[in-house]
């Protein structure tokens, strides 16, 4: 009997410990996923993302094939808890992606956030509220908020995109900073000296061009402040690793085109990726296009752009040959530099060939694709006997499936309509629930169908795109088919 017992109790440990590492394995597996390929970022907020489901959001990311998706959080304070579940529920790696040195809305924010802006050299009303890493109240806000994002949501990555100073061409436009309190009061306290340097007055003796050595001292501090930031929020007490310890964390710095840019990026505003993962640890670091390249039109930004990036990465790979890299680029927020699925394609290749194990958009519905491509059924599943789920790979209007003649079931005796009634389109699917439908496998023809120009970002008032005509999609009897 004691024997017996024993040999129960070593199952039982033997099969929780296999449990455990079948579970590890499966966590690591989907960490790696999330490290590698090409992902894209996504904007819940824009209007293409409403009246429709989560789970229709999360059906065309995979009917076009992502693996990995970048939530763009507007604000930590309005986040979608359910939609996340579901992009995960549907195999989805699926990235927290905010902002670290502001935010676009205010909205839920303490009363006190006025007095975490920065200052810059002129007032710049653009919509943007820009906040001081030399606040520490808006350090420790942010720091909570997050901790509270990762443990109250369950994504499986964070990352903290522009973490920097203003600007690069701040200089000139004025829209250069922090230069407000928050920063003298910082820079006098670290540095034992009596002011900042002077960006204003040639004649001053501590204008930033004749006070070198004031300047270098200021042009380091500045690089402090964003790893500082960015390590208190993610490695601090009550930080986000501190509360999600196997989280996965990506850093992101800017890059951009021409001489000197690595040093120019540092002077300017404050970014040093070498340093940055020296200081963090991420898992991953992200190279995101700097605005002077991404707005050039279409035909000025062919996809072996990113090439000109090389001395950024030479410069991480001097100190982190190991840590893998990413690539971040922008398909549409302009209407004249909208890219094509070519063209991202392409420079995923372009990507791999730097070395870049990820590479990533903004934004996903910005792509010229949308408005060029016309509605094209993806996949064919039947959950039931009874219903019908045809998954397209972009939105498709409801109207447009129930015309006359839409949806036509091919027969050896002829075509049978199926009714207005039994169809209902939610985003990319377009479901049909009929009793009339055949019990064995069928063909449907498709026609009429077009898609979305009313939730489009741009080209809202551009003509729809209608299917190909006469095209016909196999129904099988089992669960999914494809054709």
């Amino acid at each position: 009997m004691g024997i017996g017992i024993l040999i129960i109790c070593l199952l039982v440990v033997i099969l929780t410990i296999a449990a455990a590492y079948a579970e590890k394995s499966h966590e690591d597996e989907r960490k790696k996923s999330g490290l590698s390929g090409p992902s894209i970022q996504f904007d819940p907020s824009l209007k293409y993302y409403q009246d429709r489901s989560p789970e229709s959001i999360a059906d065309e990311f995979v009917r076009n094939g992502y693996t990995t998706v970048r939530y763009f959080v507007v604000n930590e304070n309005n986040v979608d808890r359910e939609l996340v579940e579901v992009l995960r529920k549907r195999g989805l790696f699926v990235w927290a992606l905010v902002l670290g040195n502001g935010s676009y809305s205010v909205e839920g924010f303490p009363s006190e956030w006025p007095s975490w802006q920065m200052e810059l050299l002129k007032p710049v009303n653009d919509g943007y509220y820009r906040f001081s890493p030399h606040s520490t109240s808006y350090v420790e806000w942010k720091k909570q908020k997050l901790a509270n994002l990762v443990t109250d949501i369950p994504f499986d990555g964070i990352e903290i995109a522009e973490p920097y100073f203003p600007e690069w061409d701040g200089m000139e436009t004025g829209a250069y900073g922090d230069v407000g309190p928050l920063a003298k009061a910082a820079f006098q306290e670290q540095y034992g000296v009596d002011s900042i340097p002077n960006f204003t007055d040639a004649a001053h003796p501590d204008y930033y061009l004749t006070n070198k050595e004031l300047y270098q001292k200021w042009v380091q501090f500045r690089v402090n402040a964003v790893n500082h930031f960015l390590n208190e929020v993610i490695n601090g007490n009550d930080g986000i690793r501190d509360v999600r310890k196997n989280i996965s964390v990506a850093t992101w710095s800017l890059a951009i085109a021409g001489d000197d840019s690595v040093d120019k990026l540092r002077e300017l505003q404050g970014l040093d990726a070498a340093e940055m993962i020296s200081s963090v640890r991420p898992d991953i670091h992200i190279l995101q296009t700097h605005w002077p390249d991404w707005t050039k039109p279409e035909m000025e930004l062919p996809p072996t752009y990113i090439q000109d990036y090389q001395s950024f990465v030479d410069q991480i790979r001097a100190v982190h040959p190991n840590i893998p890299l990413g690539i971040q680029v922008d398909i549409g927020s302009n209407p004249d530099m909208v890219k094509d699925r070519q063209w991202y394609h392409r420079l995923g290749e372009v990507a791999q060939d730097m070395g870049f194990k990820t590479w990533t958009a903004y934004e996903y519905h910005l792509g010229k694709y949308m408005y060029d491509e016309p509605p094209r059924p993806i996949t064919v599943t039947r959950p039931h006997r009874k219903e019908v789920i045809i998954s397209f790979q972009k939105r498709i209007d409801e109207a447009s499936a129930k015309l006359p003649g839409s949806l036509m079931i091919l027969t050896n005796k002829g075509e049978v309509p199926i009714a207005p009634e039994n169809i209902t389109v939610d985003g990319n699917m377009l479901i049909i629930q009929s009793k009339q439908l055949p019990r064995k496998e069928f063909q449907l023809r498709i026609r009429h169908v077009t898609d979305t120009p009313a939730y489009w970002f741009h080209n809202k008032d551009q003509q729809f795109n209608v299917i190909e005509d006469d095209t016909v999609v196999n129904v099988d009897k089992k669960k999914k088919v494809r054709y």
